[in-house]
Parts: C-alpha cells; structure tokens; sequence
C-alpha cells in the first residue's frame, strides 16, 4: 500500500482495519502514516513524503520522490514473493506511475479514491485506466463515469461518513479543549501540507483578526499537523495572534465538533466540516505558477467538495488572490450574522451525510476479494491475446 498525506493515511488506516478483520494474517507494507502504523502496517517510508501538492512545490522534492517510488516498485518485485495486491491511496502522481509498472509485472492493483478527474483532472483518465483493474469511489456519481471510460469501479461510500457521529456532542468536545459552553468558536483549519500553511495561514489569522474586531469575546482554535506546529505558532505571532489563538496538536475532528464555524483550506477537511454540520468558508493558495497552470483544467465552477457534492455553492469558496483576509472575515462575520441560514445548512449537510455514509469496509473488502479471486491483470491479457489469435 501507498498513502499520502495525512488523509490518505486515514483512509488507508480505516481500510486496513476492515482487511485485518476479513484475512487475519494479512501482511500490509509500503509507505503510511501514524493511522496505519497503528494497524500493524510496515512502513519503509512515511506518508508526509508524498505531501506535496502543485507543480512549482513539487519541484524541490521531484528527485527524491522519484528514487522513492523507484524504490517501492524495485522492492516489491525483488521480494520471492510478489504481493497479491497492490492499493494506491489517493497520491495520483506518485501511484498511478507505480501501479502501471507492477500490473504490467502481474501484480493486481487497485486505486482507492478516484482522482477528481470530473472537477480538475480529466487528463488523468488514461492513465488511471493504464494503472488500476479496479478502483473504489468514495463519491456515488463516479463509478458511472469511470464505466463509460471502461473503468471497473465500485462506490463504497466514504468512511469519514462512518467514522463522523451523524450528531456530535459540541458540549463533550468543548469540555475537552477547554472551551465554555456558551462560547462561540471559530476553527482555523489552514492545511496538512507545508506548501498550503505557507500560503494560507498567516491569511487566515489575519482573518481571524478581522473577525475578532466584530466579536471580540470569540475564541479561536487551530488543530495543528504536529510537523507544522511550530510553523502555526510562528505565524501567529507575526500576526499578533499568538495570545489570541489556541493552537492544539492534531484533534481536528474534536475541533471541528467543538466549533460553530471554520475557515478551512480546500480538501478532504472541507468534507470533514460538513459531516460535522459546521458552517464554513473554503479558501485556497499556491504558488502562482501552479495557479495559472491548474486554473485552465477547472471543469466545474465549484472547489470545495461540500459544494461539488451539492452541485451550488452551499458556502463561499475564495480562492488564490481572491482569498484575501477581508473577503474570508466578511464572510465569517456572515455566517455568525445569520442563524437561519447555518441552520438550513445544517439540514442540507445532514442529508449529505446520509448519502455518504456506507458500509465501506464491508464494500471495500468484498470488491477487493473479487478482485483476489481473479487472474492478474497480465495474464488476463494474455488470454485475450491468444483467443485473438485462435479467432484469426
């Protein structure tokens, strides 16, 4: 297995669970994070690796991730033992490279998350064909799509659905951080990545400023990847935010229950705001040079994935010079002006959740042992090749 980042990570770690559940005796390498660690997984190297997102941020690191990926490949096929399955989590540009080289080697492999190829990165189609025998879909529009581009797919839902409380206990949360019940709360959620706290945080405690002028009795609280703890706090206090916030390491989904809204960067956390019903506003940056080459790409008018999954903009999105800390405040300050509408958000994340919600590991798994139970992809081919032959 693969993971990258620290979603992927989770989501390969819930994955894990369920695969030791149905083969005890299942031996799971490759790259991974804490959440997998915990699962028994061997990592050769961590899932932070893989957390580099644009095309100008990934050129520092471009050799490196090349040797690392060589590596993987050399050292699953050198082993006496080939795997029986390969799972790319999520990390497109580092997976589907590796996962063509060991399906054309007989290994079978299997994609989990597809890339957002209906939003940004329809490109990535062909290759994700190349690449993957079968790929499992957290969405419930995309293994259509993928089957009219001769994808094998299966929707498993998605397992933040099931791990995220349908209703969540804002009172316990809050106990837990220290916070007041009456207390209103706004969440910074400003990235896991190095690149996007390097270009959003200190945007968002100047917004966070802005808003606390409006209100100055709201308290403000940062769940922090514990790499870029030291980073979050350092931009704090250039901000002159350093007395002002609360910067916590990890607990993000704690924070988000304990929170009335959040700021938070484009991603997988934006969904996580929304199966906790928080009232958000998503804002993105990159470096501009990634920014003038993705923005061609754009399919749809929606990022955040709240909105993509509900087809309009549900919450205000800013993005790259737009996301100002003006315009993020004013749209904060919106939120915290206007009950009925969080209100009538909340019902719209509630359906939401429902819809997303699945038995995933259950799905996962009976996909995979399909999947198990075939030959690997290289002899399928060869069986077509010579039944070819025979017809000619």
């Amino acid at each position: 297995m693969v993971a990258g980042e620290t979603s992927g990570d989770l989501l390969a770690g819930h994955l894990l669970h369920g695969l030791r559940q149905r083969w005890p005796g299942l031996h799971a390498q490759g790259i991974g994070g804490p959440a997998m660690l915990a699962q028994g997984f061997e990592v050769w190297w961590p899932s932070s690796k893989l957390a580099v997102r644009g095309y100008a941020e990934v050129l520092p690191h471009l050799r490196e991730l090349l040797a690392v990926r060589r590596s993987v490949g050399d050292r699953l096929l050198a082993a006496p033992r080939k795997p029986d399955l390969f799972i790319g989590i999520d990390a497109p540009d580092f997976n589907f490279a590796l996962e063509t080289r060991l399906r054309q080697a007989g290994v079978r492999t299997l994609h989990f998350v597809s890339p957002s190829f209906w939003a940004w990165r329809a490109n990535k189609l062909p290759k994700l064909k190349a690449a993957a025998q079968h790929v499992l879909c957290v969405f419930p529009f995309e293994p259509a799509l993928l089957a009219a581009q001769g994808i094998a797919a299966t929707y498993v839902g998605h397992p933040l659905a099931s791990v995220i409380p349908r209703v969540s206990s804002r009172a316990t949360a809050r106990q837990q951080l220290g916070l007041a019940a009456g207390d209103t709360v706004l969440a910074l959620l400003p990235g896991s990545r190095e690149a996007e706290v390097r270009y959003l945080g200190e945007r968002f405690f100047r917004s966070a400023a802005l808003v606390r002028q409006a209100f100055p009795a709201i308290k403000i609280i940062v769940p922090a990847v514990p790499a870029l703890l030291a980073t979050l706090q350092a931009q704090a206090l250039a901000c002159g935010m350093a007395q002002a916030v609360q910067i916590v390491p990890g607990q993000s989904h704690t924070v988000l229950a304990a929170c009335d809204l959040s700021l938070v960067a484009s991603g997988t956390a934006t969904l996580e705001a929304a199966l906790f019903k928080r009232p958000m506003v998503i804002a993105y940056a990159m470096h501009p040079l990634s920014w003038w080459l993705m923005r061609g790409k754009r399919l749809q008018p929606w990022v955040g994935l709240p909105n993509i999954l509900c087809r309009e903009f549900v919450v205000p999105e800013f993005l790259q010079d737009a996301a100002t800390p003006q315009a993020l405040s004013a749209a904060l300050i919106d939120w915290l002006r206007q009950p009925a509408k969080v209100r009538a958000l909340e019902q719209r994340f509630a359906a939401l959740h429902e819809e997303l919600a699945r038995d995933t590991v259950q799905l996962a798994t009976d996909a995979i042992a399909q999947l198990l139970s075939a030959p690997p992809a290289t002899t399928v081919q060869a069986q077509a090749q010579a039944k070819d032959t025979a017809r000619g």
